[in-house]
Parts: structure tokens; sequence; C-alpha cells
């Protein structure tokens, strides 16, 4: 490649399919991999060189959208379609901070998956835009490390072993106009977009369930009637259709909290009980047994054969 980024060596490392439909574990081999065999700032390379003829579909909504406010709105609809990933916005009097979460993920996203993403993400805003713009600050769930370069790329603070990885931005870029802005494009566009989101909620109502629960797992066990809540059914509805696809609410639970254990003990500085409380365990005996369970070890044992800190 002409930035040096050593891709189909990647690829095969990763044993991604020849259709190219990788599942996340595929995704963030081939990213470690890429990471290995290539500069440091590969990903922000890769983000840099990317142009608006090579964007995917959810770029290409956002980037001829009238302005910022609507263009995270357009990734934010359409990113599944182009991956197994969503992006999160959470919004703030003062801030809007804007995440990824990847689906079925058992491990923290390699690092220059994360510096590409966020600088492709900030060079859409700014190519849109037309302006410089910068972000507030940089949350990144790494430990410190290549502080000068992602400085100088993104031009903000850099806030190390957050909880999550995010870039955030002040409220009042949400209303700065897109020179780049395109309606009868996006009038072409958008319909075919809006079909494929259709048939993706369709035959992936489980995946949206595990979302809900995952949005609402932090400190506590989410129930059957909060997470049909999120999804604005019924309790009853909500097993009803699980049953219907031969699994039940308890079951998508277990899997949620199982691959999420693996990456928040696979993160740095995350005390395992704070892992627990994170899941929802009232007990650090209760989340053992159930790791136990599902890796047929210890947490700690799990940690420890990982080399983990």
């Amino acid at each position: 490649m002409r930035i040096g980024a050593k891709v189909e060596q990647a690829a095969a490392a990763a044993r991604l399919p020849a259709s190219g439909d990788a599942d996340t574990a595929q995704y963030f081999a081939f990213w470690e991999a890429m990471g290995a065999s290539s500069p440091a700032d590969i990903g922000l390379r890769l983000a840099a060189e990317t142009r608006a003829h090579e964007y995917d579909l959810s770029s290409l909504a956002a980037l001829h959208s009238p302005d910022v406010r609507t263009a995270l709105d357009k990734l934010a609809r359409y990113k599944r379609l182009c991956g197994p990933q969503d992006l999160n916005q959470e919004l703030s009097s003062k801030e809007i901070a804007v995440s990824t979460a990847w689906l079925r993920a058992s491990s923290p996203p390699p690092p220059r998956l994360v510096d590409a993403m966020f600088g492709s993400l900030l060079l859409l805003l700014q190519r849109g835009s037309g302006q410089a713009l910068a972000p507030k600050r940089f949350e990144l769930t790494r430990a410190r490390a290549d502080e000068a370069m992602l400085m100088r790329f993104f031009g903000c603070p850099l806030k190390f072993r957050a909880k999550r990885d995010a870039l955030v931005f002040d409220n009042r870029l949400l209303d700065v106009p897109f020179v780049t802005h395109n309606a009868d494009l996006l009038q072409t566009l958008l319909p075919s977009l809006d079909e494929r989101v259709a048939k993706t909620r369709g035959n992936g109502f489980l995946d949206e369930v595990r979302r809900a629960i995952a949005k609402r797992m932090s400190g506590e066990r989410p129930s059957a009637d909060k997470v049909a809540l999120e999804l604005e059914t019924s309790a009853r509805t909500l097993q009803r259709r699980l049953a219907e696809r031969g699994t039940n609410y308890q079951a998508l639970l277990d899997d949620v909290r199982h691959h999420a254990a693996r990456r928040l003990l696979g993160a740095e500085r995350i005390e395992i009980a704070d892992a627990a409380f994170l899941l929802g365990f009232e007990e650090l005996n209760s989340f053992t047994r159930a790791f136990r369970g599902w890796e047929g070890q210890t947490p700690k044992q799990w940690r420890a054969a990982r080399g983990a800190i």
C-alpha cells in the first residue's frame, strides 16, 4: 500500500474470509497484526490517506449532511451497515462524547484501530465543515502511550485510562454547517440505506437486545422489564420474541456479561472487583462462579494466563 501498511499480510495472519465479512474477533486480529507490522502512526496515516470517494456508505451519508449534528446522527444510524459496530453519542449540557461499541467484543479494540476510527471521524467533520474543528479532549482506555503523536494529530488534550475510547466535542460545534452538503445525493442515497437498516433490525433482534442489555449494565443487573422499556415493548413480548428465536433473556444476559467480562479483564488496571460491579454482580463470589462456568477458570487465573495486569 502507498503508506506502507501490510494489508495482505495482516489479512492472512487474521485469517480474514475472502468475502471480507469479518466478525469482531477477526477484525480485531487484523488490526493487531497491522499494528505489529506497521509504523506506530499507521491508523492515523490510513485515516489521512482515505479520500471521500473511498468512504463507506455511513461516512458518505454523513459527509453530505447539512451540519455536524446531522452528520453524527447519520453515522450513528448507518454504521452497523458497514461493520460490527455502533456509534454512540452521549450528550450533556456542554459537550458531546462520541464513542464506538463493538458487537460481541471479548477484548478491547486494538490501539491502531482506535486511532484510525477516531482519526477518520475527526477528518470527516473537518472536511465537511471546511474548518479545522478540534475536539475538547480525546479519551482513551489505553495506558499513556504515543502522546506526542496523538496530540499532534487531534490537537487536543488526552485522557488515558478512561472508561471508554471517545472523542469529546463542545456542544456548540453541533450546529456548524457543512460545505459539502448535497441534498440531491442524500435524497438518492438515504432510502436504500434506510431499507437496509430496516432489514438489519428485522434480522438482528437478538443483537438489539444485547445492545440494550449492555447499555443498561453498569453497576446493576438489567432486568427484562428495563430492557423491554429500552426497546419500547413489554417484557412479555420480549420473552416471547426471544423464545421464537430459541433463546431467553437469561441466556442473552449471560452472553453479554461473558463478553463484557473478557473485555474488562483484558483491560489494564481494572480490578476484578470493579469488573464484577460493572457487570451487575452483587458479590465478587457470584462473579467468580459465573466466570468459572464460562471459561473453566477464575477471573484471576484467566487474567494471569494472559499476562494482564
